[in-house]
């Protein structure tokens, strides 16, 4: 068994660096490196290339990687896991065991799939899948006949089959962002499928550098400390046997690995942190430990974790009528009454109710909640969307808004897009499908041109009397006490931030900058605070969550998206802003609870 292995990420979504990936493997010595391609979103676009052409349906940047790295990889041993394939693994591995015969390498390929069943819907329906939206409970059966993907999360069981079977480079369709990363934890240490808190711990590197740079100080709150943003360095994980890990980069890379990126990382996306659920394990977030080992070096231990699901998530988008979106330019002076007057006339000269409309003045607050306008810069793009089921109407909103050119205050200018095209709206359906009712399927290429093929059905796992949730003891802080005269500040002063998207609800992680400051987070940064702030933005519920072990607190902010995905209007639908415009709120605190900050 080896010591320890070296698994570095070279791309978080589709659209990533491509130069990231040459930098990490020829950056220093690495035993794996992994990639993430997908979203929710992603596999609707891989569908329709499929769909015009069936050789498409994967991620073609990563075939142009392979086509310029595949002799390094070979040279220096280095295996390769991706979910790149997408909606069409098998086409996308077949062309990458075609480039090493092409070259003469001895390269076996594996294909991860089995996750795609939107042919199966009806008959998986019949046979008791229910497939209602996990998030609001509504009835499959009226959006089933216009699903136009609908995809299982695999876990890492198939990825560790194909390693097994000695593949060097392996595409998966939708395995999880974490399950590319676990796969070699499990295969290179022999960790047990219920060895529940070793699970957890690959879970949770995973997500540490499923976002590429992100670790590294990508959208780091405090941006000024990462030396340089050029040729940025992509995460890196040294995994001991234990579970422990190390977060690092290569020497001579620009970015930043600190306590302060890992721990931004570790809260984004997040939900309950006392139940991160993937398919392989639960992972208790509540229970980790983060410790800074040097220059750019972080160490995490204590991870602790439950017995996997007994359910899978899927994954589905279906049409959902249509949109469109367009700007127009405004420059100054008096660019808010000139804003006021033209959309007032644009919507009246549109001349139709829609399901949901937009008027955004970007450059003048536009991400911002209603607490934090009032700037005038001296120009804005106008921006009008509307979705609608009726195409119809939505062409008549097109063709209104050119026609505003010359016909409106001084200073407008046409934009570069010309006039919106109406586009579909592919909405998000989450739903969960019984574990036993799934089977993966694993091909492997070899390099003497033959296949093997075998399928891994999944049990549902024995729990052993384990909790799926975090039973870990509330630590409750130190009642908060700071002296000294009142002082208005800015929260960003006592803390940083991260949020991100789930569906319509978006979470802000925010993580104190001091002990004490986390007492009085604890105390005075509550859910209807945050919601307050927020007010006209969140049309649900906002939910707070302790994490004591990271001295920060969890919001989720629910129907704060616009819907989500390609159904919001909103200039940031992913909500990546969110956090930045909390920590602009000005609060009222003792002048010592600033000291030694």
């Amino acid at each position: 068994m080896k010591r320890k292995i070296r698994i570095g990420n070279a791309g978080g979504y589709w659209g990533d660096d491509l130069d990231a990936f040459r930098r990490q493997l020829i950056g220093g010595p690495l035993d794996y490196i992994t990639m993430d391609f997908l979203a929710e979103i992603t596999m609707s676009i891989l569908r329709r290339q499929q769909l015009k052409d069936p050789q498409l349906g994967y991620a073609r940047d990563f075939l142009t990687q392979m086509e310029e790295n595949l002799t390094e990889i070979v040279r220096r041993g280095v295996r390769v896991i991706t979910n790149a394939g997408g909606m069409n693994p098998v086409a996308l591995g077949r062309r990458i065991r075609k480039l090493a015969s092409d070259r003469d390498l001895d390269l076996k390929v594996g294909v991860v799939y089995g996750d795609d069943i939107s042919n199966q819907l009806y008959e998986l329906s019949g046979a008791g899948e229910s497939f209602a939206n996990m998030e609001t409970g509504e009835s499959f059966r009226d959006v089933r006949r216009r699903v136009t993907a609908a995809n299982v999360y695999l876990g890492a069981e198939p990825v560790v089959a194909a390693l097994d079977a000695g593949c060097q480079i392996i595409v998966t369709g939708r395995v999880t962002d974490t399950g590319v990363t676990l796969a070699p934890m499990i295969h290179e240490f022999g960790w047990a499928t219920d060895d529940w808190d070793r699970l957890a711990a690959g879970v949770v590197a995973g997500h540490i550098i499923e976002c590429g740079a992100q670790a590294t100080g990508g959208n780091l709150t405090d941006w000024q400390k990462v030396p340089s943003f050029k040729d940025i360095g992509y995460p890196i994980i040294e995994m001991e046997p234990s579970g422990d890990f190390t977060v690092t980069k290569h020497p001579r890379t620009g970015g930043l690995v600190c306590e302060q990126t890992v721990k931004e990382q570790l809260v984004y996306e997040m939900g309950d942190p006392a139940q991160y659920i993937s398919p392989d394990a639960v992972a208790y977030f509540d229970t980790i430990r983060v410790e800074d080992k040097g220059r750019n070096r972080v160490h995490v231990s204590g991870v602790r974790g439950g017995p996997a699901p007994g359910s899978f998530k899927v994954s589905m988008a279906y049409q959902d009528g249509w949109k469109a979106e367009g700007e127009v330019l405004v420059s100054g002076p008096d660019i808010e009454a000139k804003a006021d007057v033209l959309s007032k006339v644009f919507w009246r000269k549109v001349g139709h109710d829609f399901e949901e409309t937009s008027t955004s003045l970007v450059g003048g607050g536009a991400i911002w909640p209603r607490s934090l306008q009032g700037c005038s810069p001296n120009e804005i793009y106008l921006r009008f969307g509307v979705r609608d089921h009726d195409l119809g109407k939505i062409d008549a909103f097109s063709k209104a808004l050119p026609a505003m050119i010359l016909a409106g205050p001084s200073g407008m200018a046409v934009s570069t897009r010309g006039r919106p095209r109406p586009q579909p709206v592919v909405a998000y359906w989450p739903a969960l499908m019984r574990r036993d009712n799934v089977t993966a399927k694993v091909l492997t290429l070899d390099p003497d041109d033959t296949e093997d093929f075998r399928q891994i059905p999944f049990r549902v796992p024995i729990d052993g009397g384990l909790p799926a949730h975090s039973d870990e003891p509330r630590r409750v802080p130190k009642p908060f006490k700071a002296s000294g005269p009142a002082r208005k500040v800015k929260l960003r002063e006592l803390c940083y931030a991260r949020s991100g998207d789930k569906g319509d609800t978006c979470n802000i992680g925010v993580l104190a900058r001091s002990p004490r400051v986390y007492a009085w987070m604890c105390e005075y940064l509550t859910a209807r605070v945050v919601r307050s702030f927020f007010k006209g933005m969140v049309k649900g519920k906002v939910t707070r969550y302790e994490l004591a072990n990271l001295e920060g607190l969890n919001f989720l902010l629910e129907g704060a998206l616009g819907g989500g995905g390609t159904l919001s209007l909103l200039v940031d639908p992913q909500g990546k802003t969110m956090s930045q415009a909390l920590l602009q709120m000005e609060v009222e605190v003792p002048a010592g609870l600033l000291r030694g900050l």
